[in-house]
């Protein structure tokens, strides 16, 4: 450069600068990591917890999900209100059980029930249904994490039946990852409303249990909304080519009332 030759001190400095701009920039991508210890499957469901010790609650637990939703009692319950913020995607992540999508702290998307406040985490996808409606169950669902300020875990899950292609859907099945791992995306921008049937939802059951795949941590609030959301059978047979496969078996309710709004 021209400026090289007048001050070698300047031009070292810009290249500094220069260098710690681009470190910045690379500090901003996430470096893919798997969240399980010990690998496992779906097969082996039954005995998960003999695959690694932090695994224990899957096989001991008694508010274990997913669940097949009966005889629920009918109460007054809450509007559930979404929040939802159209902004840029940046990965789409296949887990080697899933493709999923997080969120960081301050994404601006919550889930509202009465005065309590759950911020988005992640969503992912499972085919067929996890949950079950008297005995049925759906081609696909998403499942929502959200998380309040308080560390309380809150899940929604949306049915997914055949019909319209949705937009969103298909904004994250064109960067998909074919193999465990993530794409980084550019250009794009999604709202988790694209996988909500509303903003206000009325109709829905509630019940305690857990996240559906190891460690099986329980203490989650579920949110099963009685609405399905559409997606095209098209969109359907794509995730269903990397996963033929990934839901939980039923687990026994144990007791627990499951209630549902009048």
């Amino acid at each position: 450069m021209k400026n090289c030759r007048v001050s070698s001190v300047l031009c070292g400095a810009g290249a500094l600068l220069i260098g710690a701009l681009l470190a910045a920039q690379d500090a901003t991508r996430e470096q893919y990591a798997s969240p399980w210890r010990t690998a496992w499957t779906y097969e082996q469901a039954a005995h998960w917890s003999d695959l690694d010790p932090e695994y224990a609650m899957c096989n001991s637990g008694k508010e274990q999900s997913p669940i097949d939703i009966r005889s629920a009692q009918q109460i007054d319950l809450s509007l559930l209100r979404f929040e939802s913020k159209t902004a840029p995607l940046r990965y789409v992540i296949n887990n080697r059980y899933t493709i999923r999508v997080n969120y960081h702290p301050g994404n601006g998307n919550f889930l509202v029930v009465g005065d309590k406040r759950y911020q988005l985490r992640q969503f992912h996808f499972h085919h067929p249904s996890e949950e079950y409606i008297e005995g049925k169950s759906y081609p696909m669902e998403v499942h929502l994490m959200y998380q309040a300020t308080d560390g309380g875990v809150a899940g929604v899950t949306v049915f997914l039946r055949p019909g319209s292609g949705n937009s969103t859907v298909q904004k994250i099945w064109q960067h998909m990852p074919e193999k465990e791992g993530q794409n980084e995306v550019t250009g794009v921008e999604i709202s988790p409303g694209g996988l909500l049937p509303a903003e206000q939802v009325s109709g829905y059951y509630e019940y305690m249990g857990s996240v559906t795949a190891p460690p099986c941590t329980e203490g989650v609030t579920w949110f099963v909304l009685k609405q399905p959301v559409e997606m095209s059978s098209q969109q359907i047979d794509a995730f269903a080519k990397l996963y033929p496969n990934d839901a939980r078996p039923i687990q026994p309710l144990n007791g627990r009332v499951v209630k549902q709004s009048r």
